[in-house]
């Protein structure tokens, strides 16, 4: 695999070399930026992709936003919030915030999204975003109660996150169909090009708020486009009709790098890899229903290794069913070092001493999943894989189909375990362990506004998963960045690129 990254990353230097510079990026004040997976729908409630968070970020607003350095939540389309009471959230907002289509942005639209996405029969895809609300209520034209459930700490984390905020007057016409094929926003950038899956057109919103806590857009447009295949998005770059891309395999990153014609920079993010195992049997009766078998999976992969071989970066190995810095988070669990021969003689114990046979699937990073396939066959555990896009796999997992996959969540960048642990135990469509303990200590978790009452019932729910072996969590992800000389890009470990902070040098 290593030699074919190198003599593919050597192909596209090459065929660069005799290709001259394009005019764009800076000559053009066109930000072009390229990525591999194409946008299932632009609406943001009805995709799960990062690229989806993107989006969101540069065409939406939301009332508040999240400082990516302090953590720090600030008023945004609010101009001030305080909690009312343990299940009430006060808004008062900004007057004179327009969409981009010139609709003055006011209660009517935020009590009318949060009302519609709170809705279960409007299908928003990630409900873990949305289920906590009960309702939002309109005070007067500037003032807005959005209702609880029930008490829920990290309310304000998806307030600030992901909760953008729609027209009430175009999307109740258009609607998510509408809304994906011309999306209407109120975010430091309008859409003005959008062809579904190929390409997306960003101008600079001249009239979006002064004073913004995200920032003032200084570049006058943004350029995406859809490029499936790595090395042409890296020959994108490396002749310059491209001024960005991401996710750049470590060894391509190298020879990027030392070529002087971009810079690289490497960063951790919150997304988290790990082995998702069907421990209830909804998919059928597989070995996974005995814990000794997915301990003896845990067991049996090199995780360090494969971090240390493959993955690279500021990656670590993660032991816990969320990210580490994640609010509840805990690294006091169960832990599966590497360890073959007690894979074996779990095995055994389970009453597989020469293994069997698991269809085991994955949506990303092949040559990870293999290195994993790999360890499990030299314990005796054969594989039929399946390699599907992530929606793809996303439906076939909720479907119980999938027994045993590799996948990757990066929380929606959420910085509180209930993003991500309650999201997989807490009974949803994605929970397939479906242990009702853990349930109730997680539901304890995202209810309680005790701190210390909080942090123990997460604690102890994390630990059941660990013990039970439920997921093997695998490591933390990085992302390496790679971006023309022109440009000023700082990436964050939110994994979101903020390109209305990026400036031309």
């Amino acid at each position: 695999m290593k030699k074919f990254l190198a003599a593919s990353a050597l192909a596209s230097l090459a065929i660069v070399s005799a290709i001259p510079a394009a005019h764009a990026g800076k000559a053009d004040d066109n930000l072009n930026i390229v990525w591999e997976r194409e946008l299932e729908n632009v609406d943001f409630y009805f995709n799960t992709a990062r690229e989806g968070i993107i989006f969101q970020r540069l065409t939406w607003d939301a009332l508040l936003w999240r400082d990516p350095k302090t953590m720090e939540y600030k008023p945004l389309i609010a101009k001030s919030y305080k909690w009312a009471n343990d299940t009430t959230l006060e808004f008062v907002l900004n007057e004179g915030i327009t969409f981009h289509n010139g609709e003055e942005l006011d209660a009517d639209d935020v009590v009318y999204t949060i009302n519609w996405v709170a809705n279960p029969d409007n299908g928003v895809k990630t409900q873990s975003n949305v289920n906590w609300i009960k309702n939002a209520e309109k005070v007067d034209k500037y003032k807005v109660l959005v209702h609880l459930k029930k008490p829920f700490p990290a309310a304000l984390e998806f307030v600030s996150g992901t909760l953008p905020i729609y027209p009430q007057d175009y999307y109740s016409k258009v609607g998510p169909d509408g809304m994906g094929q011309k999306p209407v926003g109120s975010g430091p950038y309008k859409v003005v090009e959008l062809e579904p899956g190929k390409k997306i057109v960003w101008e600079k919103f001249d009239g979006y708020m002064k004073g913004s806590p995200k920032g003032t857009p200084t570049i006058g447009k943004i350029t995406q486009r859809t490029i499936p295949e790595r090395n042409t998005q890296i020959a994108e770059l490396l002749s310059g009709r491209a001024d960005w891309m991401w996710r750049v395999p470590a060894d391509q990153a190298e020879r990027m790098e030392s070529s002087g014609r971009v810079q690289v920079v490497n960063e951790e993010t919150f997304r988290i890899g790990y082995l998702t195992m069907d421990a209830s049997g909804s998919t059928g009766d597989t070995p996974l229903k005995n814990p000794l078998v997915r301990k003896a999976i845990s067991y049996a992969i090199d995780r360090e290794g494969i971090v240390k071989a493959l993955v690279r970066g500021k990656s670590s190995v993660v032991n816990s069913a969320c990210f580490p810095s994640q609010v509840g988070c805990t690294d006091d669990v169960t832990k599966y070092p590497f360890d073959p021969k007690k894979a074996k003689e779990l095995l055994a114990e389970a009453g597989y001493p020469d293994g069997f046979t698991l269809d085991f699937y994955a949506y990303r990073d092949r040559d990870y999943a293999e290195a994993m396939m790999g360890f499990l066959n030299q314990v005796g555990i054969k594989v039929n894989f399946g390699f599907l896009k992530y929606a793809a796999l996303r439906d076939k997992i909720r479907a119980k189909e999938v027994p045993m996959a590799f996948m990757t969540w990066g929380s929606n960048s959420v910085n509180d375990v209930s993003a991500i642990t309650s999201h997989f135990f807490g009974g949803t469509s994605d929970d397939l362990a479906n242990d009702t303990e853990v349930q109730a200590l997680l539901k304890k978790g995202d209810t309680t506004v005790d701190t210390a009452a909080r942090s123990a019932a997460y604690k102890e729910a994390l630990q059941i998963i660990a013990d039970k072996a439920y997921w093997l969590p695998l490591w933390s992800y990085n992302t390496n960045y790679a971006f023309s000389n022109d440009l000023n890009f700082t990436p964050s470990s939110d994994e979101i690129p903020r390109f209305f902070n990026a400036s031309w040098k």
